[in-house]
């Protein structure tokens, strides 16, 4: 059986953004991660919040629900918008420092969507690594918080309580027990072969919560980032949203701009319609550039997209920059509410595995970071508010205390079929096609424990693209290429149920 180990303190899985938020603003914390980086340091446009002249978190609202698809829900888009500038002001104080004009200004810049200049940024395209420094440097001067380094493969229960985590050092397994437990484990890219997601961001936070009995919610919905490089590597890098606000714009194999044929807002049109003209684009046999060449002093204000470009020999200053829609942010998640409650007692979420009707069906740019600041820090109030020592007996998957961890080349089979066949254009043929092949990758893909979590994601990812028969935000279905205003509400899928076994 498991070694245990009981902890007087709230447990917080993830340590991005949103993981490190929660840690910041509970009485004492103890935090489980890995020594893998997750996307919050990856995280390039900036922080939209409401700080500039003339702008107020009432407009941010109006911009993020007109982008949502019809689905996100107002409670929780004004408590997203409203926290924006206290946000900012928090990670400033934490030392966090961001782009600033000659009198000390916040630099703010514009992104597609937006209504208003209100995206805060560091380095020009280096936030989420500046927003990450900050944190951890608190971190590591707050006398509250412990961070303890594992790779958490499942969920703990005593009766319908989540009551800890299980971890795994190789063949070793080892419990942890706390009073309450919060997944801010990231997003879930991963399960597509063309990404911007780094190799943690495998979703696996959203299926251990569904096997626990968590309610899941709009697993359909997934953001495509329209301009990723196209350059052969995995995580593909990403060419900001800030490029095409300052100018920068999609151009076909003849160098001409081709986005005004399918969105009257051409280069400045939402994500998902850029991804669905890119890829019909490639469908016709076109390539994809972005020509950001008429971006004034380009390496200066960019310098991330320059390191990347300049290391498959592109300069943008000089050369167009290929690129192909990648699967970049997952709008459903973890059922929770706006203090990160989800259906199960014990058990909060918070960031990109949650699902709190913050974004709808599609998300605004730069709206993820700023709600792993806002509601990371709701969630830290509710958790200490509920926090319940566990009694009785513990329970876990049978199945995750003998599994190995790492997955073999079925799982890049799996990521091919997801990209070709569940991606930016969806059809009911393909999402069969799909849901056949990964089943019958199954019985290798079930040998491991990041195999068994990517077809179990998989699958209920297709399960929920193929009940939506309509098309919606992040959502595509070519045979039905319309919105279906019966179909205007969130879609739940019903948790999981294995076989478990009493650990303790």
């Amino acid at each position: 059986m498991p070694e245990i180990t009981r902890l007087d303190a709230p447990l917080v899985v993830g340590a991005g953004v949103a993981g490190l938020s929660v840690s910041l603003g509970l009485r004492r914390a103890y935090v489980i991660s890995t020594p893998e980086m997750g996307s919050t340091w990856w995280a390039q446009g900036g922080i939209a919040a409401a700080v500039g002249s003339g702008d107020s978190p009432e407009d941010h609202a109006r911009d993020t629900l007109a982008v949502s698809g019809g689905l996100a829900l107002a409670e929780a888009v004004e408590t997203l918008t409203e926290g924006g500038p206290e946000a900012i002001e928090r990670l400033v104080a934490l030392g966090a420092e961001f782009d600033r004009d000659e009198e000390g200004e916040l630099q703010l810049g514009k992104e597609g969507g937006h209504g208003a200049r209100r995206v805060v940024r560091a380095d020009g395209d280096a936030t989420g690594a500046e927003v990450m420094r900050a944190l951890n440097e608190a971190v590591r001067r707050s006398e509250t918080v412990t961070v303890v380094e594992g790779r958490v493969i499942d969920l703990v229960k005593s009766g319908t309580r989540v009551a800890g985590v299980l971890t795994a050092d190789g063949k070793e397994r080892h419990i942890y027990t706390a009073p309450a437990v919060v997944m801010a484990t990231g997003g879930a890219g991963r399960i597509y072969a063309k990404t911007t997601n780094p190799p943690a961001v495998t979703g696996e936070g959203v299926v251990m919560a569904g096997r626990a009995g968590a309610r899941l919610a709009d697993l359909e919905f997934f953001q495509f980032h329209p301009t990723a490089l196209h350059a052969g590597k995995d995580p593909m890098p990403l060419l900001t949203e800030a490029l095409r606000g300052e100018g920068a714009g999609l151009v076909d194999a003849q160098n001409r701009r081709f986005m005004d044929r399918y969105h009257p807002l051409g280069d400045q049109a939402p994500r998902e319609a850029l991804a669905r003209a890119i890829f019909w684009q490639y469908d016709r046999g076109s390539s994809v550039y972005l020509d950001a060449r008429s971006i004034i002093n380009f390496h200066e204000r960019f310098p991330t997209v320059t390191a990347h470009a300049m290391s498959v020999g592109l300069d943008p200053v000089e050369h167009l920059l290929p690129v192909l829609p990648a699967a970049h942010y997952c709008m459903g998640g973890i059922d929770a509410d706006t203090c990160g409650r989800t259906s199960v007692q014990g058990l909060w979420a918070v960031g990109e595995c949650a699902s709190t009707g913050a974004h709808g069906a599609n998300r605004l740019s730069s709206n993820s970071l700023l709600e792993g600041l806002v509601f990371g820090a709701r969630v830290a109030v509710s958790v200490d508010a509920g926090l319940e020592d566990p009694t009785g007996e513990l329970e876990t998957p049978k199945e995750s205390l003998d599994l190995p961890l790492v997955a073999g080349p079925a799982i890049e089979d799996l990521r091919r079929v997801m990209w070709d066949r569940v991606g930016v254009v969806r059809t009911a043929s393909g999402l069969g096609e799909a849901r056949s092949t990964i089943l019958e990758l199954s019985p290798v893909l079930r040998r491991t424990i990041a195999g068994r979590n990517a077809l179990e994601l998989a699958l209920l990812v297709i399960l929920a693209a193929l009940r939506r028969t309509e098309s919606r935000g992040g959502h595509y279905r070519a045979d039905y290429p319309d919105a279906d205003p019966t179909q205007a509400h969130r879609a739940m899928v019903q948790p999981m149920t294995p076989d478990t076994v009493v650990v303790g």
